[in-house]
């Protein structure tokens, strides 16, 4: 069976980061506790040491606003819909009388 891939936001990487070098977890203990593989987290601390502020771009916000775009894009759709709904209801009311 496939699995689904897991998306992380920039504050939860940051914050996980933050176990291992501030609260004194090592990887493994902050890995198990956040349910992650030690090397990803490994791999989230090198990147966010080289970058720093820049590090993780791109992760938690364009997804939001790409389903924001989508649920506007669906609200659009289905005012439409409603709206020839309500013709066709007056419509056929129309024909009855």
């Amino acid at each position: 069976m496939a699995t689904v891939r897991r998306i992380f936001t920039r504050e939860f990487k940051v914050q996980a980061v933050k176990l291992v070098t501030e609260q004194g977890y090592s990887f493994a203990e902050a890995a198990r506790k956040l349910d992650l593989r030690e090397s990803l987290l490994r791999r989230w601390k090198a990147q966010l040491a080289a970058e720093g502020e820049q590090a993780f771009r791109g992760q938690g916000v364009p997804l939001v606003e790409d389903e924001l775009v989508r649920l506007r894009a669906d609200n659009k759709r289905l005012a439409m819909e409603r709206d020839l709904l309500k013709k066709a209801t007056a419509f056929f009311a129309r024909e009855l009388l």
